[in-house]
């Protein structure tokens, strides 16, 4: 009797002890989860990869837990990350969160603030910013083309059909005025330099982007001089909201408040502001849903 008692108590030394060991490291191993994230890089140069490095550990201190930053190879990738489960928190694109929240995967917490430009001279007002932007269409600058109507017939390179700027904004309006996709030859091109390039080498006529394109690959073409050698030629009259920062529906509201915070205060460091240059974003505010409303419209049209 004595031998088993002494056995019993000896068994329970042991899983005492095992369990003393397990759950802790069960504990570390939930909280070391790494929060995932992803973003659409507005080239594939390999340059954003390194540049996010950066983005990882200033969320990572801000946070206090481990972050994973991710590259989406387009827009469509993105959204179907979001849809998967696969990532946490997203920087968005417009008419890609519109596509996820539609799918119930995705939900704004804040809404980029970028430059303002001037719609006259193609140029960015000192001191302004703005919470939309404009699809602007691009031609070479001694091109014939002068309007959308000279578009007909011509080459244009385009990004996703979901990019609300290179696809569906300009495509949207082309059609409520009467013209139709038929008369034009659409190239989908990876990333806008590559569209500049096509433009500036005389493969494509023209280029759906958005305002500003001169100004923000302005040094990525250090031989030419964007303004000069790049034309204007339309510009969208629907606004476009700016980028959704943007996370599971089901995640906690502590983590998304800490979200929000550590976001809003890029804009208070040298360290923040790099960051967001990424994205070309000067700040961030509170996410009003109604103003994607408006992407979802033009999307449907487009889709015509």
């Amino acid at each position: 009797m004595k031998k088993l008692l002494k056995n019993t108590i000896t068994s329970l030394m042991v899983v005492t002890s095992l369990l003393g060991f397990i759950l802790p490291q069960t504990f570390i191993q939930a909280e070391e989860k790494p929060l995932q994230v992803q973003f659409v890089p507005t080239n594939n140069d390999g340059s954003m990869e390194a540049r996010a490095e950066p983005f990882s550990k200033y969320l990572s201190e801000k946070l206090g837990r481990p972050v994973k930053v991710t590259l989406a190879t387009d827009y469509s990738t993105i959204v179907q990350a979001m849809a998967s489960g696969q990532v946490d928190l997203g920087i968005m694109p417009p008419a890609a969160y519109v596509q996820a929240r539609g799918l119930n995967a995705a939900q704004a917490i804040l809404t980029s603030k970028l430059g303002a430009y001037d719609p006259e001279t193609g140029l960015p007002i000192e001191g302004e910013t703005s919470g939309s932007f404009k699809a602007e269409v691009l031609v070479k600058a001694d091109s014939p083309i002068q309007n959308l109507e000279d578009l007909k017939g011509k080459k244009i390179a385009t990004l996703s059909p979901t990019s609300a700027s290179g696809y569906i904004y300009p495509i949207a309006e082309m059609k409520e005025k009467g013209m139709s996709v038929k008369d034009l030859t659409l190239t989908t091109v990876n990333d806008i330099p590559s569209m500049i390039t096509s433009i500036l080498n005389g493969q494509q006529d023209a280029m759906f982007s958005f305002q500003g394109t001169r100004v923000v690959f302005g040094q990525a073409f250090p031989d030419n001089d964007l303004m000069k050698d790049l034309r204007v030629i339309y510009l969208s009259e629907g606004d476009i909201p700016n980028d959704a920062i943007a996370v599971q529906p089901s995640m906690d509201e502590n983590l998304r408040k800490q979200i929000i915070e550590a976001f809003k205060s890029m804009a208070d460091s040298d360290e923040g502001k790099e960051i967001m240059s990424l994205w070309g974003h000067v700040g961030y505010t509170e996410a009003d849903e109604s103003v994607y409303d408006t992407v979802e419209k033009y999307t449907q049209i487009a889709a015509q």
